[in-house]
């Protein structure tokens, strides 16, 4: 039965949407896992299910490869690994989900990093023959890192360990001994056989000694975005709009303030304050594509209209009275370098905080992570995938919060002005 078919179609709850990513060590299954996922929830089209059953038998295989539908790139279908990141959209009808998988390999960190900055979920992949490797510590760590709120461990290919609850156990006291170090405390773990499909959709046959919920019970019931916690209302200023319409003079006078809302929620006649000027006024309309609404929530693009006249340009940010970040010309961060040329010190960056940019310098480097032993090492300058805690001098103010309070106003990237490249992406203390 499919997850569609266990709920009447009036009955069916809307649970959001939840982006989730998939991680682990080199021929883990993750791709293997998502292609079983769509296949199993009746979410792959049929042009796309006949196009990999005659891969699969060009190849000599007797069942179809699932790990065809992501890794995309001719590269990874020539060495069977997954190097760039692969996107993947589906729907149960109670829920709708973005799946990344990221690359297995170390040089290919960044990727992963990239991958993780917008996921409410991951799922780390243990290969149930191989245990706890060296990359399944790195993907922990960086998951960790980014704030992910909730962690997945998934230990597949449980058919080549035939099914073995003492091999499920071990793994997972290895997992937890490692976490603890970490600080990661919330951990749920499933065993699994991605290529047969036993615990992933469906339970199957081969691990009645697991009584816990499948993989897709597990994505159904977490937490909706921005649900766990109450969050500060922040708004960025992406756009001023001032209509010029001369035959229109109601439009004379309108100023709507246009921008996505990064967290919290406001509502028509709440007492706001302008930043960095700290003006304060109220909340006289909220508006979305020309119509009113009582209020905005987060991740919604909305146009603020205000009940006084405040100089306001793109960059700026309106947030609750009471509720102000942290106004700041320096930054303690958290560093991903993602660039092929390394960190200079001795350059001047563009760093863009929300819709604010400003020019920004190194001011020190505290110390760089070993990602293999996560030993803190002292270092002069970071090279590519390279992660270190660094302090930012800026040119003009940000308004900032600490990543673990709010991922969209406690991140950063770093941009090369002369190439207009992203080069780092960082994360406040």
């Amino acid at each position: 039965m499919s997850a569609i078919e266990r709920f009447p179609v009036e009955a069916l709850p809307d649970n959001g949407l939840l982006r989730f990513l998939t991680c682990g060590s080199v021929d883990d299954g993750k791709s293997t896992l998502i292609g079983r996922l769509l296949f199993d929830s009746k979410t792959i089209l049929v042009d796309t299910l006949h196009a990999m059953k005659r891969t699969s038998e060009r190849r000599g295989l007797d069942i179809v490869d699932l790990s065809l539908l992501t890794d995309g790139l001719q590269a990874e279908r020539e060495q069977g690994i997954t190097i760039d990141v692969a996107y993947r959209y589906f729907t149960t009808g109670t829920r709708k989900y973005i799946i990344a998988d990221a690359p297995g390999h170390e040089q290919y960190t960044r990727n992963m990093v990239t991958a993780a900055s917008t996921a409410d979920l991951a799922i780390i992949l243990i290969d149930a023959r191989k245990g706890v490797l060296t990359q399944t510590r790195r993907h922990s760590y960086l998951a960790h890192l980014l704030g992910i709120p909730q962690i997945v461990v998934a230990v597949n290919k449980m058919d080549l360990a035939d099914y073995s609850p003492e091999t499920f156990a071990r793994i997972k006291a290895d997992y937890l001994a490692f976490a603890n170090q970490l600080g990661i405390t919330d951990v749920r773990f499933i065993p699994m056989s991605a290529l047969h499909g036993d615990m992933v959709v469906d339970r199957g046959d081969h691990l009645d000694w697991y009584d816990g919920p499948t993989l897709l019970e597990i994505l159904e019931s977490t937490p909706a975005v921005h649900s766990e916690h109450t969050e500060k209302f922040r708004f960025p200023v992406q756009y001023v709009c001032r209509p010029q319409d001369s035959a229109n003079p109601e439009l004379h006078d309108y100023r709507g303030f246009m921008g996505r809302v990064e967290s919290g929620e406001l509502r028509i006649g709440d007492a706001v304050t302008v930043l960095p000027s700290g003006r304060e006024t109220r909340v006289k309309d909220i508006q979305v594509l020309g119509e009113s609404q009582a209020r905005a929530v987060a991740e919604q693009s909305v146009t603020l209209l205000l009940a006084d006249e405040i100089d306001i340009s793109r960059g700026d940010m309106i947030v609750k009275t009471g509720e102000l970040p942290q106004v700041t010309k320096q930054i303690d961060a958290m560093l991903c370098w993602l660039s092929e040329s390394p960190l200079d010190p001795r350059r001047k960056y563009l760093l863009r905080h929300t819709t604010r940019d400003t020019k920004a310098m190194l001011a020190g480097i505290e110390f760089r992570v070993d990602i293999n032993t996560m030993e803190r090492q002292t270092a002069e300058r970071l090279a590519m995938n390279d992660i270190a805690r660094v302090r930012f001098k800026l040119a003009q103010p940000i308004f900032a919060d600490p990543y673990a309070e709010s991922r969209g106003t406690g991140a950063f990237i770093v941009i090369d002005e002369s190439s207009n490249n992203t080069v780092g992406a960082g994360m406040i203390a």
